[in-house]
């Protein structure tokens, strides 16, 4: 949902922030106020082109600022997540357009590319009206949104997944099949390698083990004058630590019998001997066990050696040396077993083909039956939005290919090129005048009719669309009276699941809304400005009726505009 949008130093616009809420939110106002403007505003959060000629007269940039509560758009949430953002609650998204460095954009004020403006804004806002931000017009979007409406979203998630396999799969045959030549002639050259690498036979970490006792062993001469030494002066000697740790425990026990207080410092005492004695022994055991055994020495240094070359041959670490033993000895193994591992992963690849081609039938099939629905309620949606004659047909088509494609799916004897989607290649084909064959949505005529061809997508596919904000610029062209009103009463049911911003003109429109804005021009200092004010619901009531009669308000028209509002 759209909180709250600022605009600064934007054409003719000086500075503004506007709140929007939940619900319907009307924006009316003069031709040439500035309306189309706000839309204009809008577009650059989504991505669209920036120009510096918007920027307003004198001005160093221009600035337009949406703040955004995406606590339920999980879509929002992993792109944010998926490029590093910071990610909450609510979102800013900023455009900053300067005549003279272009257009920066930012994602809670963290600097980021348009590319992903327009990818996070196709999840956040569908804007219908002379701009070609809408979603619906887009052919690839249809097979979502059938998905949708029809709740098929658990069966196409277990699809998705076995043809993820099936990709995997025919990945992994594509890589054997390129290696083949290759893995023949190094079979040889790996044989020797490995049989280098067995001959030596590393263990793990041995290379630092060993380091460690040829270091204890080139000084063990040292290590046992140091261990008897200490031995001696904690332990041996006429006057050790022990001896005088001894006579410290004699003095406390006087301490103690004078003064209770002294008990604690002669248990203390009493653990400092225990200490010293456990040392003690530790150290004779460690003296009896120091070697002095040259010729090991030497075995020692020339295994160090040998591990030395297999590292600088095969690495640099001996975790590298191991490694790669583990990488040539998996690759010998498939050089000499290659047709079968081959032939083994093609009957996998059929095995998935064949069960995921299964899937994917039960899955066109349901669409189909979704389809038939959403038609007829279309139809039915359109003739109450106006267009008496019009026709509505979802277009679910499959492409068979031949079996050799180890992309595709199967069903018996027949195979299908296959997405991620399914088989289904689906798009929304319409026809709103008496005679005419339905066409692809997207070639239908612009302008209000479109924009009423999506209202009536949407109020059929709404309790489903994940997409929070819907924008409709002018909506009512074309349309009056009885239909208007159908028209508003379409876009508040809407509203029920939905944010719906919306120019308008109508006052049956207007009059149905929760939240209404008037866009004023304004002459200040010499300069025209452009103002949005939130009306209270008096003015509501006022702006209504000066869409019923013009400037011009009567009483007659007020008590027009409360009766269109109440009713």
């Amino acid at each position: 949902m759209l909180k709250t949008l600022y605009i600064r130093d934007y054409a003719i616009i000086d500075e503004l922030t506007i709140e929007f809420s939940s619900g319907l939110n009307v924006i009316t106002g003069e031709t040439g106020t500035g309306k189309s403007i706000l839309i204009d505003a809008l577009g650059l959060l989504l991505g669209e082109r920036a120009s510096s000629e918007d920027v307003r007269k004198g001005s160093r940039r221009s600035v337009v600022e949406g703040f955004f509560s995406i606590s339920s758009n999980d879509h929002v949430h992993t792109l944010l997540k998926k490029h590093g953002y910071e990610d909450g609650d609510e979102l800013i998204i900023r455009r900053e357009v300067s005549p003279k460095s272009g257009s920066r954009a930012f994602l809670n004020d963290s600097p980021t590319q348009v590319s992903l403006l327009k990818e996070i804004g196709d999840r956040l806002i569908d804007l219908h009206g002379q701009h070609d931000h809408q979603t619906l017009l887009r052919s690839e979007t249809h097979i979502h949104l059938l998905d949708n409406a029809g709740g098929l979203q658990e069966m196409v998630n277990d699809y998705r997944s076995g043809y993820e396999n099936i990709l995997s799969i025919a990945g992994e045959i594509k890589s054997l099949l390129k290696r083949e030549a290759g893995l023949r002639q190094k079979l040889e050259f790996y044989e020797f390698q490995l049989q280098e690498i067995h001959g030596v036979d590393p263990k793990p970490d041995e290379d630092e083990d060993l380091l460690r006792e040829l270091k204890i062993r080139e000084n063990s001469e040292q290590l046992y004058e140091l261990v008897t030494g200490l031995h001696s002066l904690l332990y041996e000697e006429s006057d050790s630590v022990r001896d005088k740790l001894l006579r410290a425990q004699s003095m406390l026990d006087q301490l103690t019998e004078i003064d209770s207080d002294f008990s604690e410092r002669l248990d203390e005492c009493l653990s400092a001997i225990v200490v010293i004695e456990e040392i003690a022994k530790s150290l004779q055991r460690y003296s009896v066990n120091v070697e002095f055994a040259p010729e090991e020495l030497e075995e020692i240094r020339e295994r160090l050696y040998v591990l030395n070359g297999l590292r600088k041959k095969f690495g640099g670490t001996l975790q590298a040396v191991l490694e790669y033993r583990e990488t040539i000895t998996t690759e010998i193994a498939l050089a000499k077993n290659y047709d079968s591992t081959i032939e083994e992963k093609r009957r996998e690849l059929r095995d998935l083909q064949e069960s995921v081609g299964k899937l994917s039938l039960r899955l066109s099939q349901k669409r189909s039956e979704i389809a038939r629905k959403i038609e007829a309620a279309v139809v039915e949606t359109l003739r109450e939005l106006g267009i008496e004659h019009g026709k509505f047909s979802v277009q679910i088509d499959h492409n068979e290919v031949s079996s050799g494609s180890d992309t595709a799916v199967c069903s018996g004897d027949h195979w299908y090129a296959a997405t991620r989607h399914g088989i289904d290649i689906v798009e929304f084909f319409i026809s709103t005048n008496l005679g005419e064959d339905p066409k692809p949505l997207a070639r239908t005529a612009s302008g209000g009719e479109i924009s009423r061809v999506m209202l009536a997508l949407k109020t059929i596919l709404a309790k489903n669309d994940r997409l929070p904000l819907l924008v409709f610029d002018e909506i009512d062209t074309g349309i009056s009276g009885r239909i208007a009103t159908k028209v508003g009463t379409a876009m508040r049911n809407l509203a029920d699941y939905h944010q719906i911003i919306a120019i308008t003109h109508l006052p049956q429109i207007a009059a149905m809304s929760r939240n209404h804005y008037v866009v004023e021009k304004l002459l200040i200092k010499g300069r025209t400005v452009t103002q949005v004010r939130k009306l209270e619901p008096e003015e509501h009531t006022r702006e209504v009726a000066k869409l019923v009669s013009g400037e011009d308000v009567t009483e007659s028209s007020m008590l027009a505009a409360r009766e269109l509002i109440e009713s």
